[in-house]
């Protein structure tokens, strides 16, 4: 489907990777895009992306910044505004009041946000029933946004994609079993993720297999990518466990090295612990990877995976489920042939960036159609 080219104005966080694809998919589908926000870039627009920053900070900015906002879309006039995130921005867009207007939920704004208080919870409550059109990366956060107003039937699923193009030479592993298996995961080092279950997994794994020494099996590391305030627990965590030793801690790399991170894997696990985990990108990369995965029941991590196709879903901050897992991944190399082959298929079918664009732009085609013919009555 195409749509004609449109104007839009994103009021977002520029220091999000999210922000940026959406950002940059959109431009390379032809529309006139700006970024309006008060976080400073860190991973690149394309230039054709109207990047403005304003000097407010903090969440009084997202008051504060609303005259001149207003003055900003005044001047640009697009054709619609997407706010993302419920509580900053969603409040920023509902007192600059233009119209159309999409407000796109995103994790911790409705899962989180709302239970600090009741202003709180009153606060996303309006903001979400200002917009003309509310949308979410999942069918779990749509959920949890309609126990917040049972009123909002239509919340319009709007997936975060995969740039296929940037995994184009990654292919599963070959159906051979290998001297040595990396399990990893690319994940802030935050105790939400589940990082720790997924070390004391690791530790369980390598006692289950050094309990069996006729199985033969691979040497092993586990490879966490990414930096946080819990790497030093978790160092500490391996080193409890004996395990330190073939625990590599990367740390943090751009968001653009994450194809050449997960190439380094052949296991990808996420065993977050909160629902709050709205949408498994992460699980669609390794899935882009021909990687199999092994995630926990949370939030929107499921929803992504086919279990015991792509790969297998466990219960959150159960190890041993985890282990078990992990352990006919380890023992299987056809399985982890044909899950990776299985991933691939699958993101490609419903997690292409190209698909998940058409999608955005079909829920702003139906919202500035259904603004327009309100204001012709």
């Amino acid at each position: 489907m195409s749509f004609k080219n449109l104007k839009i104005a994103l009021l977002s966080g520029a220091s999000s990777i999210h922000t940026v694809r959406w950002a940059n998919g959109l431009s390379s589908d032809g529309h006139e895009v700006h970024v309006i926000t008060q976080q400073p870039i860190v991973d690149p627009f394309d230039s054709a992306v109207k990047v403005h920053l304003f000097p407010f900070r903090g969440a009084f900015g997202y008051f504060t910044m609303v005259p001149a906002v207003r003055r900003l879309l005044r001047k640009i006039k697009p054709d619609i505004v997407n706010a993302h995130y419920a509580s900053g921005y969603g409040t920023t867009a509902r007192l600059v009041d233009y119209h159309p207007w999409v407000l796109s939920v995103w994790g911790s704004d409705v899962y989180d946000f709302p239970h600090k208080s009741p202003l709180h919870r009153w606060l996303v409550k309006k903001n979400l029933r200002a917009a003309d059109q509310v949308a979410s990366t999942s069918y779990c956060m749509a959920d949890e946004t309609r126990s917040l107003t049972p009123e909002l039937a239509d919340i319009a699923i709007t997936p975060f994609g995969v740039d296929l193009n940037a995994y184009a030479g990654l292919k599963p592993e070959v159906a051979e079993q290998k001297p040595k298996l990396v399990i990893g995961t690319v994940k802030t080092m935050k105790p939400k993720y589940g990082v720790d279950t997924l070390v004391e997994a690791y530790a369980l794994l390598l006692k289950s297999l050094k309990a069996k020494p006729e199985l033969n099996t691979p040497d092993l590391e586990l490879r966490l990518v990414g930096g946080g305030e819990q790497t030093a627990e978790l160092q500490a965590l391996a080193q409890r466990f004996g395990v330190a030793e073939s625990v590599n801690f990367v740390g943090r790399v751009p968001h653009t090295e994450v194809p050449q991170e997960l190439a380094k894997l052949d296991i990808y696990v996420a065993l977050s612990r909160l629902d709050s985990e709205s949408f498994g990108v992460a699980i669609i990369e390794a899935g882009a990877a021909g990687r199999p995965v092994v995630v926990s029941d949370a939030g929107g991590l499921p929803e992504v995976t086919v279990e015991g196709k792509t790969g297998f879903v466990v219960p959150r901050e159960d190890p041993q489920a985890a282990a078990d897992a992990l352990k006919k991944l380890v023992l299987d190399a056809e399985l982890r042939h044909r899950m990776g082959v299985a991933g691939q298929l699958h993101v490609a079918k419903h997690y292409s960036w190209d698909a998940c664009i058409e999608t955005m732009l079909g829920v702003y085609d139906k919202t500035v159609s259904h603004s327009t013919a309100n204001s012709q009555r």
